[in-house]
């Protein structure tokens, strides 16, 4: 089984390029482990992974 470690920001330049510059810099240097590594990684999984990280950033996050 193969895990790899990559950065959001690499997920988010090979899937979805248009969506890197409405990140946060502390999203994009997240750490994201893939089970299968980022060969296996499909469009859509991809999507749910910067989902996941932006709510996960946003939890602590106060609304003015």
């Amino acid at each position: 089984m193969l895990v790899e470690t990559v950065k959001l920001a690499s997920i988010v330049m090979k899937f979805t390029p248009q969506m890197y510059s409405f990140l946060k810099k502390i999203e994009l240097d997240s750490d994201i482990v893939l089970v299968n590594g980022m060969n296996a990684l499909e469009e859509a999984d991809a999507m749910e992974i910067i989902q996941f990280s932006i709510s996960e950033h946003q939890k602590d996050a106060f609304i003015q």
